[in-house]
């Protein structure tokens, strides 16, 4: 079954969101005088990026909204009890630091242009709908996808298989005419071969691998690229599907 479709993730994937997240932390936490220059700054960004995991993971098995692991990341981060308000008025003025840093990768765009028209795209991701659809806008790339599938609407998240059929099932697609690339070898390549999509990680940061195609041992039936100027050589049919991958 041809490919004729491709699922994106969004957060490091097309949009450098750890790049955009440190930078706020560091630039947020310095204006509130939380950071005096000591050299703290790695302890700081692991600790958040701690608590943002912990309470990022609530939100994906609806425990809480997604103000809610917000604001819960906020009270864990601080170790006090914020009111919602106070939590809120916190948050908001990290996210101004935080979208002045939005950026996509630089190899987004074009891998979006050299696969039209050739290849239709939507983006699945465990977000919110409200707050990838304004991300998307802001980054002037909202229109490139025909549909944006949330978890937060769908009340199930990646890498549930019913995550990967909605975001099919909205593109009018059977999954085995969709590709899914993803940063997250589990959640992303794993989840959407599970679910009969074809799983492609991208791996950038290019972790060793000890199994064909350079994937972790004991991982089979996904494909890994190191930058998404290689997608369109493995959708194309320079690399055949079912076959280990020796792209990266």
């Amino acid at each position: 079954m041809p490919i004729r479709a491709v699922l994106w993730d969004i957060d490091d994937t097309i949009f450098d969101y750890a790049m955009a997240d440190r930078t706020a932390v560091l630039e947020h936490l310095r204006a509130e005088g939380m950071l005096d220059g000591s050299g703290a700054e790695g302890a700081v960004l692991r600790r958040w990026r701690e608590v943002t995991a912990v309470h990022w993971a609530r939100f994906e098995a609806k425990e809480v909204d997604f103000q809610g692991q917000r604001r819960g990341r906020v009270r864990a981060f601080l170790g006090e009890g914020a009111s919602d308000a106070e939590a809120d008025a916190w948050f908001a003025r990290y996210l101004r630091h935080y979208e002045a840093a939005w950026e996509l990768f630089p190899d987004a765009v074009p891998a979006l242009d050299g696969l039209t028209p050739g290849y239709r795209h939507g983006a699945l991701s465990n977000s919110s709908n409200r707050n990838q659809d304004r991300k998307l806008r802001v980054l002037g790339v909202r229109d490139r996808f025909e549909v944006l599938v949330c978890a937060d609407d769908l009340g199930v998240s990646k890498p549930a298989a019913g995550a990967f059929h909605a975001a099919c099932e909205a593109l009018g697609l059977e999954p085995g005419e969709v590709a899914y690339v993803g940063d997250k070898i589990d959640i992303d390549a794993c989840g959407a071969r599970d679910a009969g999509l074809t799983g492609i990680w991208l791996d950038r940061a290019g972790a060793p691998g000890a199994a064909p195609g350079g994937l972790p041992a004991g991982v089979t039936g996904v494909h890994r690229i190191t930058g998404l100027d290689q997608l369109a050589a493995l959708l194309r049919g320079d690399t055949r599907f079912g076959a280990p991958s020796p792209i990266g």
